[in-house]
């Protein structure tokens, strides 16, 4: 873990929730594949100082869907992670190179390209440069059993990601620069309101951006541009959303063990 959120998460590490929640990822790990690599679960953090964060994206990389039971419901994406082979590594919706671009992950470029002129949608899915330029790519459960989608949610995670996101919320009270929270999704836009982020910040909701969903306000929703625009009248610092088109990581090669 970054040393910045080591620090901010101390308290954190002693709660009784955290060690049951280490006691069921050891057993998990004996007998199934667990996603992302174990060196990959708090990538977030390295590459996204705490001091650093200028925009917060809650989500999940890849929605499974459940359909609430009740006439006309709705389908309401989970917030875990990529749960197949070669595909999650710490960072929401994001994957590495060669995995294929998810759909949701399609529809994020389509907006950003609407939104940034500067922006040309790359070949490869990795929010790496992004993450170093001040955007927290954070899962609310930061770990799944393979082809298990929800396996390790209500294990203790939400409770760790929350910590974290109160973290952000705590440094930005010290520094008295606000965040940007992007909220795509119901479950994205609960977890705003349980931690009844205050005007200080912008907190930016839509529909997710699955192909399920994207068409019902997710897609011309201009979540990019408000950001800056929000930032740049704030701070006067933008994210530069276009670094992704620069991005030169060579294609790495897929992991058949994770």
């Amino acid at each position: 873990m970054g040393e910045s959120w080591r620090t901010a998460l101390e308290a954190e590490f002693t709660k009784p929730y955290l060690r049951k929640l280490k006691d069921f990822l050891i057993s998990e790990v004996k007998s199934h594949e667990v996603y992302p690599p174990a060196g990959d679960i708090y990538s977030w953090s390295r590459l996204t100082p705490l001091d650093a964060v200028k925009a917060v994206v809650i989500g999940q990389a890849r929605p499974s869907y459940f359909v609430l039971h009740c006439s006309n419901s709705p389908l309401i994406p989970r917030q875990d992670p990529y749960h197949n082979i070669g595909q999650a590594h710490g960072l929401s919706f994001s994957v590495l190179p060669p995995t294929k671009l998810p759909g949701s992950l399609k529809n994020i470029y389509k907006q950003l390209a609407s939104d940034i002129p500067a922006f040309s949608p790359p070949k490869t899915g990795d929010f790496t440069p992004l993450a170093k330029a001040g955007v927290l790519w954070l899962n609310t459960c930061l770990t799944v059993r393979a082809h298990k989608a929800n396996s390790h949610a209500k294990k203790g995670w939400e409770s760790f990601t929350d910590a974290v996101l109160n973290a952000v919320l705590d440094r930005a009270n010290d520094t008295g620069r606000g965040v940007v929270f992007f909220a795509w999704g119901l479950p994205a836009q609960k977890t705003c309101e349980r931690l009844r982020i205050d005007e200080k910040h912008l907190v930016l909701r839509s529909a997710h951006p699955s192909p399920l969903s994207a068409h019902r306000g997710f897609l011309g929703n201009g979540h990019f541009k408000r950001a800056n625009e929000w930032l740049q009248e704030k701070d006067g610092d933008v994210i530069d959303w276009a670094v992704l088109s620069a991005s030169t990581r060579p294609v790495a090669t897929m992991s058949t063990t994770g």
